[in-house]
């Protein structure tokens, strides 16, 4: 069986998850896995909502042919790998389609750690992202206040990997390429239990 087969079976069961799972953000596919998303929380999307609302202009303003999207599931059936970032940069172009878009070239993913699955974000992603030739991918981390901003793709395809990697802390003005930054100051820490 083709890596191709078994996504494309994986998707078919994915996509029957996401028409019955109650609570659920939706069903992700990485490398033979199906991973199970949950709804996020109000201060989930309150921190990817600020964060949109900085990208929008800077976008619009610096990179005119692209748009800042909230949940759009990307994917690449040649390495297994179907995602939905919280936030990503991507070519309009690219989303003129019926299907799931191919994120190849796209500027920028974030994802807003979520305390039940942090792993999801720092490891999983962290592979998927670089190999689907995703330019930046910036996690924002609430529960410690931090920001891992990796970027610079070496390789590609399964073997690809961000080459640089830089943490901030919540407070911080961080750079993301030459054209955009993202002002920290406005997010918040989720609330210590």
């Amino acid at each position: 069986m083709t890596e191709v087969t078994i996504f494309q079976q994986l998707s078919d069961h994915a996509d029957l998850l996401n028409t019955r799972a109650a609570g659920f953000k939706g069903a992700e596919i990485s490398r033979g896995q199906v991973v199970m998303m949950m709804s996020p929380s109000g201060m989930h999307g309150l921190t990817a909502t600020r964060i949109r609302q900085q990208l929008d202009p800077q976008v619009t303003a610096n990179a005119p042919d692209h748009v800042v999207g909230l949940d759009i599931e990307v994917e690449n059936p040649g390495i297994g790998v179907r995602r939905t970032p919280d936030i990503i940069v991507i070519a309009e172009d690219a989303l003129e389609t019926m299907d799931r878009p191919d994120p190849q070239g796209a500027l920028l993913a974030v994802e807003v750690v979520s305390p039940s699955n942090p792993d999801n974000d720092y490891v999983g992603k962290l592979r998927d992202y670089p190999a689907m030739g995703i330019d930046r991918y910036l996690i924002v981390d609430p529960r410690d206040g931090t920001v891992h901003q990796h970027w610079n793709l070496k390789g590609h395809g399964d073997g690809a990997t961000y080459a640089n990697h830089t943490e901030h802390a919540f407070g911080e003005s961080v750079a993301l390429g030459d054209h955009f930054t993202l002002d920290t100051s406005v997010l918040k820490r989720y609330p210590q239990s």
